[in-house]
This record gives structure tokens, sequence and C-alpha cells, in this order.
């Protein structure tokens, strides 16, 4: 059974691929996509890799869920509401079982956010899965990275360092880690509603996906201001909690894998920001502020820089 049959019989099959909001989906050269009026397209992709983005036998569940997620992620540093999404695989064989775990995950998270799937390709080759989305912003909106100022209080939502944590102890082959600890790295949840709260709330903001100083620095160097984050304030995961101080350090400054948003916002949102919180059975903590400078600095208890030795993940180093 060929390519064709496997799109027609997986992908095709799922229900975010008949939310019926594109104008033309899977089965032509192209999709066709209805313009939004007053409105501006946010599109993003990214690339998972197996082995170097997760575990070979990781659950194809989760994998598909993880898959999307990262993508959603994008449109919520944005402050952009899903729309649609193309799906590129390569697989190194057919396995009819695995797809139908894979196809499942992803389609939960995808009919979560009314993100339809419509269109991509499939090929034979080392497993790579790579997602195009679409979302929609207002005219003139967005969290952009280059709109912190002098000022701004430094957000972060949920909590740091438990993806971090469960690659580490997997890496080392130590005792499995438990069941929410393994959660936070394989199926993140994206902070899509989040985003849509802060659209008129925040100036800027980024999902953290390489690491805490890596990701704000991102928003410093496009911005260019400074940002001092203070170590006590900034919320970490339960599980860290029995680890030493320095891995505590470097899995909530440098871990990656968290795609939990920070954001900066002018002082005087920070009631409607922690009703936001509330209402979205969210966490949202104030960790700091946006400064003069062009870096970021984060401090101990005591008023201390804590050096970074490493400030995220890069393919290339």
């Amino acid at each position: 059974m060929g390519e064709f049959a496997l799109i027609r019989e997986h992908f095709a099959q799922m229900r975010c691929a008949r939310l019926g909001q594109a104008a033309l989906g899977i089965g032509d050269d192209c999709a066709v996509l209805p313009m939004v009026a007053d409105a501006q397209w946010a599109v993003s992709s990214d690339m998972l890799v197996s082995g170097r983005h997760f575990f070979p036998d990781v659950a194809p569940d989760r994998l598909g869920h993880k898959a999307l997620a990262v993508n959603l992620s994008d449109l919520a540093a944005m402050g952009a509401k899903p729309r649609a999404f193309t799906l590129s695989i390569a697989l190194p064989q057919r396995d009819d079982a695995w797809l139908g775990q894979f196809c499942a995950g992803m389609d939960r998270l995808a009919c979560a956010h009314q993100c339809e799937l419509v269109g991509g390709d499939t090929t034979r080759g080392p497993l790579t899965i790579a997602i195009t989305v679409m979302g929609e912003l207002p005219l003139g909106a967005g969290l952009r990275r280059d709109r912190a100022e002098l000022g701004d209080e430094v957000w972060i939502s949920g909590s740091l360092g438990g993806a971090a944590l469960a690659l580490d102890v997997l890496q080392n082959e130590k005792l499995a880690p438990a069941q929410a600890l393994r959660d936070s790295l394989e199926i993140p949840e994206p902070r899509v509603l989040l985003g849509l709260g802060l659209q008129h709330l925040a100036r800027a903001a980024i999902d953290i996906s390489d690491g805490l100083v890596q990701d704000a620095g991102h928003i410093c160097e496009r911005s260019r201001v400074g940002m001092q984050l203070d170590w006590l304030r900034i919320p970490k995961h339960a599980a860290l909690g029995d680890a030493d101080l320095a891995m505590q350090q470097q899995c909530v400054l440098s871990g990656g894998d968290d795609y939990e948003l920070l954001f900066c916002a002018a002082p005087e949102n920070h009631l409607a920001i922690a009703a936001l919180g509330e209402q979205l059975g969210l966490p949202l903590a104030c960790v700091g502020q946006v400064e003069v400078g062009e870096r970021v600095r984060v401090l101990d208890g005591r008023g201390h820089e804590i050096m970074v030795r490493q400030a995220g993940f890069d393919h290339f180093v």
C-alpha cells in the first residue's frame, strides 16, 4: 500500500483534517484558506528529528502531541489564534499501529484548539516530523520580541526545569522519572489561551524552548534592553526540590523544552495579568523587570549575579 493510501487512511481521517475551516484542504496541490477581514497571518515552522528532539522509543501518541504542541507554542508567544497546520513526515517504514497512535495524539490537541490539518507531505527516511502552523492576529497586533520597554515587569507562566530534569534522568539511565516529570518533557501544554489573553496586556513575549536565559536574551537583543530576573521568584518544577542548587540552576536557567511563556508588560497591568492567570487556572509569576543594558542578569537571594555557564540549547554548539 503506497503513500497516497497512507495519507487517505491515516492523516485524512483525522478529525482535525475535517473541521471545515479551509476552503480546500487535503487532496490537492495546495490548501486554500479563506482571508479574514482586519486580520493577518502568523506562520511558524518546527522540525523534530528522532534522536535529536525525542527518544526513538517515545510513545507515538505523545510524539504526535508534542510535534504539534511546540508549533502551537510559537503562536501562543505571538498571541495568535491557531487556524491551520501542515504536516510533513519521513517514516522508516509503514507501521499502521504506530501511525494510528501518532495521529490520535496530534488530533486531540489540534481539535482542542480548532486547528485544521490542511496538507503536507510523506516520504520514506529517518523519522522526522516538520510542521508549519498558521494563526490569526488582528492587524497591527502581536506580542513581538522587539517591543519590551524599560520598567516593564517580566512574567513567566507555569514552572520551569521539569523537562530538563526528565531529560537528564533518561539520558543518564537513572531511575525512570516520575510520570508527572516525564509528562513535562513529552506532552508540554502550549499556552495558547494565555497568549490570546495577553494581546492587550503584554508588549513582548517568547516561548521558553531553548532555555530561560537564552530565550530571554532574544527579547533583550531585539528590544535593545537588559533584563533582571530574581532567582527566588522564578517558578521551579516541584521535582527539582530534591536536586542540589547547581542542578536546579542548570535545569531552570539553561534547560529547554518547557514551552512556558515569558512576557513583558507595563506595571499598571499587574493586577489584570494576575486575574487572567486565575481565570485560566494557570500560575503566573512576576520574576523581574526590564532595565537599561543589553543582557539578562539573574540575581540570587543576596543580590549577587548567578553566572550561567551555558545560556541554553544550540544545535550547532
